[in-house]
This record gives C-alpha cells, sequence and structure tokens, in this order.
C-alpha cells in the first residue's frame, strides 16, 4: 500500500514492531494519533522514552522500578519468609493482580533451556543463591515457574543448588495447566494456585 506521507508511513513502520501489531492496526494507531492535540502526543512520546531511559532493575529481585529497590521489596508489610522464584517481571504482575500473595519475588530472566543456549549462569540463580544465604528469614521458596520442561528443569537445579540451607520448597498447584504460560493463566486460577501451592520435591 502506497501512503500520501512519508511521515505517515514511517510512523506505522514503528508501530508495527510493536507485538500483534499489523500495518492496519498501526495506520489506525497512527490516524488516532495524528487527531490528537500535540501535548498530548508529547506526553505520549515522553512516557515511552522514559520507559526505556529511566526504568531500572530492582538490585535485590530484578523486578522493575523507579529506585535502586523496588516497592516490593521496600514494603515493610511483606512476609519476607516467602520467596517467589519467577522467571520474569510479567509473571511477578500476573501473581500480584491475584491478590493472594503477600512475600517477596525473585525474577530469575528466564528459564534454563540447552536448546536455547539459556543455562544457569545466564539467570539471576547466584544473586537468589546469596540473597537466600544473608537472609536467614526466608524459610519457603516457592517455584512460580511456568508448567512445562523448562520450568521443571529450572525449579530442579534451583532446589538442588539451595539443598544447604533449612528451606521448605513448594510449587504452584497444578491448577496451571502442562505447558501453559504463566502470563495467560487468568486470575481465579493463578490465585488458586499460589494459595493451594504444594510441596516440591527434589
Amino acid at each position: 500500500m502506497e501512503y500520501p506521507s512519508k511521515i505517515l508511513e514511517e510512523a506505522i513502520l514503528q508501530l508495527t514492531k510493536l507485538p500483534s501489531v499489523g500495518r492496519k492496526t498501526a495506520l489506525r494507531f497512527a490516524l488516532h494519533l495524528l487527531k490528537q492535540n500535540p501535548d498530548s502526543v508529547a506526553d505520549f512520546a515522553k512516557s515511552i522514552i522514559s520507559l526505556k531511559m529511566d526504568i531500572r532493575y530492582c538490585k535485590t529481585c530484578h523486578n522493575i522500578s523507579d529506585e535502586e529497590v523496588c516497592s516490593i521489596c521496600t514494603n515493610a508489610n511483606r512476609d519476607e519468609s516467602f520467596l517467589c522464584v519467577v522467571e520474569d517481571i510479567k509473571d511477578v504482575l500476573a501473581i500480584e493482580n491475584t491478590q493472594q500473595f503477600k512475600g517477596r519475588y525473585h525474577v530469575l530472566g528466564g528459564l534454563i533451556s540447552p536448546i536455547d543456549g539459556v543455562g544457569p549462569n545466564n539467570l539471576n540463580i547466584d544473586s537468589l543463591i546469596e540473597r537466600i544465604r544473608e537472609n536467614n528469614q526466608i524459610k519457603e521458596v516457592i517455584f512460580g515457574l511456568s508448567a512445562n520442561m523448562e520450568g521443571d528443569t529450572t525449579s530442579f537445579f534451583i532446589a538442588k543448588k539451595l539443598e544447604e540451607f533449612n528451606l521448605a520448597f513448594s510449587s504452584l498447584s497444578r491448577g496451571i495447566s502442562i505447558g501453559g504460560e504463566l502470563e495467560y493463566a487468568d486470575e481465579v486460577t493463578l490465585g488458586r494456585s499460589i494459595s493451594q501451592r504444594i510441596p516440591y520435591q527434589i
């Protein structure tokens, strides 16, 4: 399709780089922005740039944060005895949406997957071990990982690494379907899975 403006065409090209955005949707977005007042569009653009340039990663749990340590890690009302290990930031958001978990998190940044070239050294596992070594208030590690081969492999590897500590291990109850991705689970199922978690066997 030939567009009447190269500027419009470039905007559409950039918008199609977003997940699940095709050219028709990108055109609709671009034309919508074109109708907005300049201040609104400037605020929109500023928020996108700030998203990339200003967001930080919590030095404790690796969640996204505006500060050096995230709001969950600094919240004195969270139960420090429970530590939920998750694959990615989106999983923290998914579990938080259930309002069933009041502990803290540790974001691995992925799962062990040799076929994809992802090994333990590519993940935030060493910082997890160090965190548990330095904090004797942690009593239970909950594996909030996807119910697939990579998730199970990662859980087993971490559990073996943490055997030296006097910890209880549990995983989400299998209300999460085998092979399912955590981010796509509905809030009721995910909430039940975290509240009815099961002991993890090494």
